[in-house]
């Protein structure tokens, strides 16, 4: 695919994965959905890249579907092959990759874009932001993963209310609700999202990754199936290199030089 709707650079171990539809408000069609996928499975296999940003160009984060796409004979790949091959799979991938992931919200994120934003593992957003679930606005249900993340990030009774009043919140108030780990000033955003992921990226990578996978099995084990993965896997993170490196500078009170191994 040689289209650019998604643009990634590299840089001192993070990639910067961005959405660049922004004549549409980086909304989704097909190209752009299997794009983002062969993206994040470059970032997966390239042991470059440490920590990943997810955000959009221009004015918006993404608006989720273009409804262009969906309602153009010609285009519309219906909706089963959008879910099954475009969101379902890039939720997937998000989850699964053992590499920490910051949603950048720098716009609105609306729909399927607000959900894909929290289904990362690290979501901050500036101060102009603004979400909405905006699906039943035009008689359709949340998907991405939506009606699984929002309910356990803020609760049964808000994420229903949201999700079938479709309304607009702040990001302020976003932040309120658990939705987000922290709101930036609009001024230093990018700066700070550079220093975040970048501090990130200079952790200890196997650990987070464990981490990542310790925490999506608790949204659905119980505590003697979570108490047992916790176990597994801390005597794998035990065994790595980062662990050494870790236990070492703090010995010789000194900062740690992980590798990601």
């Amino acid at each position: 695919m040689s289209d650019q709707s998604i643009t990634i650079t590299i840089q001192n171990n993070v990639a910067y994965i961005t959405l660049n539809r922004p004549e549409v408000f980086n909304s989704f069609n097909r190209e752009m959905a299997l794009r983002l996928q062969d993206t994040l499975d470059q970032c997966e296999q390239n042991d470059e890249v440490r920590a990943i940003v997810l955000t959009g160009e221009g004015k918006a984060f993404c608006a989720g579907q273009d409804l262009k796409e969906v309602t153009h004979p010609e285009l519309n790949p219906g909706f089963k092959k959008i879910l099954e091959e475009h969101y379902n799979p890039i939720i997937q991938r998000i989850r699964n990759i053992e590499k920490p992931i910051v949603g950048a919200v720098n716009g609105v994120a609306a729909g399927a874009g607000a959900n894909i934003a929290l289904a990362c593992d690290i979501v901050v957003a500036h101060e102009k932001v603004s979400f909405i679930q905006a699906f039943s606005k035009i008689g359709l249900i949340p998907d991405s993963a939506g009606t699984f993340f929002l309910p356990r990030l803020i609760g049964f009774q808000k994420a229903s209310a949201l999700m079938m009043l479709g309304d607009r919140i702040s990001a302020v108030e976003a932040e309120r609700l658990g939705m987000l780990y922290k709101v930036l000033p609009l001024e230093t955003f990018k700066e700070e999202i550079i220093e975040l992921a970048e501090k990130l990226a200079k952790m200890p990578t196997k650990a987070l990754g464990l981490t990542k996978k310790v925490l999506n099995q608790s949204l659905t084990n119980d505590l003697e199936a979570q108490l047992a993965l916790e176990s597994k896997h801390q005597i794998e993170a035990s065994e790595s290199e980062d662990y050494r490196e870790g236990v070492a500078s703090f010995v010789e009170k000194r900062l740690p030089n992980f590798k990601g191994k």
